[in-house]
């Protein structure tokens, strides 16, 4: 992928090293790398933070790889690249947000952290992995998640970086159009359809991160794979391949973002149609 970052930093907080971990309780129970793990996956599985519940401090995230435990200067030095492609794609598809809808698209924010953080909806962790938080109208990252997408979830490459941060960015953009609110609405009225609602809320910000990748393939953006490595992202996410691994059987009545089947065909449909309009997922009538 050759899409560049630009220097420009204007949304951007860049939390790395200011000691909040400490002050959220990151000196509590140290997990090795086989322990945090198991529980990253069973949080993923219950929707719940377990590093929280038991008081642990995760092993991964920003710790993992070949500078755990430096200083802060190597690690930041090391995490230059991964910054790179996730400050590059975030401003660059608030852009492409930003031409659609014009004055009607509103800014979001890039959090970049370690180990953990305050977000306007809570505590974050890096177990909890990227996420949006509609509150403060900002995308969190703790960028040692790239290297688990990698290693973990077998999904390398800049694109399917990329993906992730476009899908947060997909988020967003439903605050701006008005359907997050909707749905947790929704949710509240009938919580026995909270997760259904939540697999198609998912599946649109995959569709939106779709629009956003045929944008970048019109800009001649992409290298050759670069498609096959967000769908193989997308695709390492679902709830069915979490599930897979961390309990060796799969539950479709707890999916809160959608199977790896259903993550790629709605990737796909947004690259293959370029608008907007194609990613209504509350409209259709499957999946």
């Amino acid at each position: 992928m050759r899409l560049d970052d630009d220097g420009d930093r204007s949304n951007v907080e860049d939390r790395r090293g200011s000691g909040l971990g400490a002050a959220l309780g990151g000196s509590g129970v140290k997990l090795g790398l086989g322990g945090t793990i198991l529980l990253l996956a069973l949080s993923a599985y219950f929707r719940q933070d377990l590093f929280a519940v038991i008081g642990a401090s995760p092993a991964v995230g920003g710790a993992a790889g070949p500078v755990a435990g430096a200083p802060d200067e190597r690690r930041s030095a090391a995490e230059t690249p991964l910054e790179k492609v996730a400050v590059a794609s975030f401003n660059d598809s608030q852009r492409v947000w930003k031409g659609a809808l014009g004055e009607r698209y509103r800014p979001a924010r890039l959090v970049l952290f370690w180990d953990q953080t305050r977000s306007g909806c809570g505590a974050a962790g890096a177990e909890m992995g990227p996420f949006y938080c509609p509150a403060d109208e900002k995308v969190y990252i703790d960028l040692g998640f790239y290297r688990e997408l990698a290693s973990r979830f077998g999904a390398p490459g800049a694109f399917a970086q990329s993906y992730v941060i476009a899908h947060e960015v997909g988020h967003h953009l439903q605050s701006v159009l008005g359907i997050e609110p909707q749905v947790r609405e929704a949710q509240r009225r009938h919580p026995e359809k909270r997760n259904a609602l939540s697999v198609r809320l998912e599946l649109q910000a995959d569709c939106f991160a779709g629009v956003w990748g045929r944008s970048t393939e019109q800009r001649h953006l992409l290298d050759p794979g670069d498609l096959e490595a967000g769908l193989g992202a997308a695709a390492a996410v679902g709830d069915d391949r979490i599930q897979k691994s961390a309990t060796g059987r799969v539950s479709p009545e707890s999916f809160t973002h959608g199977s790896a089947a259903q993550r790629t065909q709605w990737f796909r449909r947004g690259f293959d149609s370029g608008r907007i309009e194609a990613c209504d997922t509350f409209a259709a009538s499957a999946l």
